[in-house]
């Protein structure tokens, strides 16, 4: 059964019941779920369906195609030359099909075009002289290669330029979606159990079906992380190397983004990460951003060229804090749920959540509909300003006039501001005001799951947001 996904569904089944035929490309990060969202929508209705074989040549991938048309029906005596010939069988099992709306999936199509396949100019010819023709076909094309699918598919400038009726960029599940599925999944989870399941999984479906009815939480995380044949063990490793076909320097990156909360420029990354300078760094981090994996983003008051590239995947960040460095324990979290390691891991991971969650805690602020700038912040100390060094992780410029300063702090309880607190957020705000001289309203913000505990210091904060506030 599919959860969520309501609109994808709607725009593919609007496809299939179009009058004319249609071109619809899907993608998103490995594991979110874009086989499983087709093959459900279109359950029993699929007339021919191909995925692409990870790391194989042209004529493995020829060779495959050729089986999946044998397997679905399809005579075929010799295995073609080229994919110019392999798609020309295809029109034949299309002309011989019966149903209202052929429906063709090629799935991982990055892969079928591995090298210098042709494969590209053949699904070209295919679509443009002969299936956009017909009233009857629905060809969708997937992979998981983001960056791959916008560069050579949805934004191409050539033979597939303004081809495509849809693209559906699938992303992972928010909160809510995750507290939707648990609930059909009958995983009985509270929305708290639900979060800490987020600061590890994300909202990867694919991670959420592995979770086992009747465990905790951390007992799921130590029986798919930590134990010996852990299902996600050796995810980061699968996840790079099925997506780039030189994954070391990514993986590179990755490590050195990994080290900084805050993230780190382009020319940090470069150094950090031992890479030599030129366009093939600027290539690898736009790909990790289009999977999702990183974000780029412009802090507060800076130029394009400052950009600041920060790894943002819960996933991966939980990879590399703990699985990394403790795969010898098979009850690391179970062992260590006080510890402060996991304590201080907890906190940033909240951030984490908060920042992938900003459009609901828009909602919650009650300016959905205000244009905004979402950003971070940072300044070093400067004595002459009387300015210490400070980092706002998240802010939101709006255009009524105000700026939201987001403090994001998890806690199992209330939160209780101390002195310390009231002081430093006090100085933050002050030392912002000076540096980027904005005569914009600040306002302290505060996102905590169960809300603000009132005390000596709590009026430093103007707006709370609490754990509801991220399912909305």
């Amino acid at each position: 059964m599919i959860f969520g996904r309501k609109e994808e569904m709607e725009i593919l089944k609007a496809a299939y019941e179009s009058a004319d035929s249609q071109f619809v490309a899907i993608y998103g990060r490995r594991r979110v779920g874009k086989t499983f969202l087709v093959r459900e929508t279109f359950a029993g209705k699929i007339d021919f369906q191909h995925a692409g074989v990870a790391k194989g040549g042209q004529s493995v991938q020829i060779a495959a195609f050729v089986d999946s048309l044998r397997e679905q029906g399809a005579e075929v005596r010799n295995v073609p030359k080229n994919w110019i010939e392999a798609f020309s069988l295809l029109k034949d099992r299309i002309k011989k099909s019966r149903a209202k709306k052929k429906v063709v999936f090629l799935d991982e199509l990055s892969w079928m075009a591995a090298g210098k396949s042709g494969l590209l100019n053949a699904l070209e010819f295919f679509w443009n002289s002969w299936a956009s023709a017909r009233k009857d076909v629905l060809l969708i094309v997937s992979s998981s290669a983001t960056s791959w699918m916008l560069n050579k598919i949805v934004c191409d400038k050539g033979g597939f330029y303004h081809r495509l009726n849809h693209r559906i960029g699938l992303r992972p599940f928010t909160l809510a979606e995750c507290k939707d599925f648990a609930s059909r999944s009958r995983l009985s989870m509270s929305k708290d159990e639900i979060l800490r399941a987020y600061m590890v999984f994300g909202g990867v479906p694919y991670y959420w079906t592995l979770l086992k009815r009747g465990d905790s939480i951390m007992q799921n995380v130590d029986r798919l992380c930590f134990q010996k044949n852990g299902e996600l063990k050796d995810e980061l490793d699968y996840l790079l190397r099925s997506l780039f076909a030189k994954p070391e320097p990514y993986l590179s990156i990755v490590l050195a983004l990994g080290k900084s909360k805050q993230g780190l420029s382009r020319s940090e990354i470069i150094k950090e990460a031992h890479l030599s300078p030129g366009g093939d760094v600027s290539t690898m981090l736009k790909e990790l951003a289009a999977c999702e994996y990183i974000r780029e983003y412009l802090p507060f008051g800076k130029k394009k060229k400052e950009s600041v590239y920060q790894l943002v995947d819960p996933f991966v960040l939980f990879y590399l804090r703990f699985m990394e460095k403790s795969s010898t324990d098979e009850h690391f979290m179970q062992n260590n749920v006080q510890a402060a390691k996991v304590m201080a891991w907890e906190g940033l991971a909240f951030e984490m959540v908060c920042l992938l969650h900003v459009p609901q805690m828009k909602e919650a602020l009650g300016i959905a509909g205000v244009a905004t700038e979402v950003s971070s912040w940072r300044c070093q100390a400067n004595e002459d300003l009387d300015v210490a060094g400070h980092q706002i992780d998240l802010l939101i410029d709006r255009s009524d006039n105000l700026i939201n300063i987001c403090e994001m702090k998890y806690s199992s309880s209330p939160y209780v501001v101390k002195k310390k607190d009231a002081l430093e957020w006090y100085k933050r705000v002050q030392d912002f005001l000076t540096v980027t001289k904005t005569g914009k309203s600040v306002i302290i913000t505060l996102v905590t799951p169960y809300g603000l505990k009132w005390g000596e210091h709590a009026s430093v904060v103007q707006k709370t947001l609490i754990l509801d506030d991220l399912f909305r």
